[in-house]
């Protein structure tokens, strides 16, 4: 089940649609107003206005947090497009596979901004070792996502919670049998099950370039180990299919580089910090830049992907497919 220590946060619900707050006069009092903001005010992070926000001071320290008024209501949000976020404003974010490596440090990042974050771990050893982080406020599913049973149980649990705002897909495997049901098929689930996020990164990679542009033959549930580069190459037509038809969500897809992670090795070359903060930023950043959705990006700079990407005709094959693979086709947006 997801887990969240026990705490009182007073900030509104949301309604799992990423909107624009914009900054000015609001005509009145909102919801909000119960957690002591002044009248028509929602709260941000920056500015002393909540007490027992679940990431204030240090682990495990229910003191008030800093928080952000910004004089914002319903109408405000109603004359808003559906995809500006500003920033400062809380998001709930989910980031698979963060026990780790770039998921891990997209997790404390995300918790340092004052975010509010789900975490996963695959399994109950890996999930004790983030006890700093549920200390600090952080949800945390558990699951394996090479089985589809426990891909749809995580996203059952976290559709009956706070709705989700984003979804980090951060989890990836580099050989062996799990290479499709971890790295396609079960963020294709997580995108097609959850009902809240609007903002979808995944984790893709320059191995994407040497993928195979064809669905023939592919092994989806994992008998025999999967094609690294072909996996990649997948997810990335993935965005730029999500990008094309449902124009309500923001997808986009990271190469985080050749990392220094327990997949890319001890002498990776590249900068594991520029890899998560690339995630993050698209997650949660009002830049212009952040809210094209389609793009694939390394180290904040948009790239040019495999040309079968662009293909639409592969990408509406390639939804075609995981629909009728799984049984759960995408909903219409």
């Amino acid at each position: 089940m997801l887990r969240k220590r026990s705490v009182t946060f007073t900030y509104p619900r949301r309604t799992g649609v990423v909107r624009s707050w914009p900054s000015g006069p609001g005509p009145g009092p909102g919801p909000e107003a119960e957690a002591g903001a002044a009248p028509g005010r929602r709260p941000q992070v920056g500015e002393r206005g909540i007490a027992d926000h679940p990431r204030a001071g240090n682990a495990g320290d229910d003191a008030a947090t800093d928080v952000r008024w910004d004089s914002t209501t319903e109408a405000d949000d109603a004359r808003s497009g559906p995809t500006d976020l500003r920033r400062g404003t809380i998001m709930r974010i989910l980031v698979t596979g963060s026990a780790e490596g770039l998921g891990l440090a997209a997790v404390e990042a995300l918790l340092a901004q004052g975010h509010d974050v789900v975490a996963h771990a695959r399994n109950e050893d890996r999930a004790a070792g983030l006890a700093a982080l549920t200390a600090r406020g952080a949800g945390l599913v558990v699951g394996d996502l090479e089985q589809r049973d426990a891909v749809t149980r995580i996203a059952d649990e976290l559709n009956a919670a706070e709705p989700l705002d984003a979804v980090i897909h951060n989890a990836g495997v580099y050989t062996g049998r799990p290479v499709m049901p971890v790295n396609v098929i079960a963020p294709y689930l997580l995108t097609a099950l959850l009902a809240g996020p609007r903002r979808h990164v995944y984790l893709s990679s320059g191995s994407h370039y040497g993928g195979r542009a064809t669905l023939q033959g592919v092994d989806w549930r994992g008998t025999a180990p999967g094609s690294y580069g072909d996996s990649k190459l997948y997810v990335t037509t993935l965005v730029a299919a999500l990008a094309r038809t449902r124009l309500d969500l923001l997808a986009s897809a990271v190469d985080p580089g050749w990392v220094p992670t327990r997949m890319g090795g001890p002498d990776a070359p590249d900068d594991l910090d520029l890899g998560h903060r690339t995630q993050v930023w698209l997650a949660t950043s009002d830049d212009p830049d952040a809210l094209a959705s389609g793009g694939y990006w390394y180290h904040r700079q948009r790239r040019e992907p495999h040309d079968a990407v662009h293909d639409t005709a592969f990408q509406d094959d390639l939804l075609r497919v995981l629909a009728d693979e799984t049984g759960v086709p995408l909903p219409a947006g």
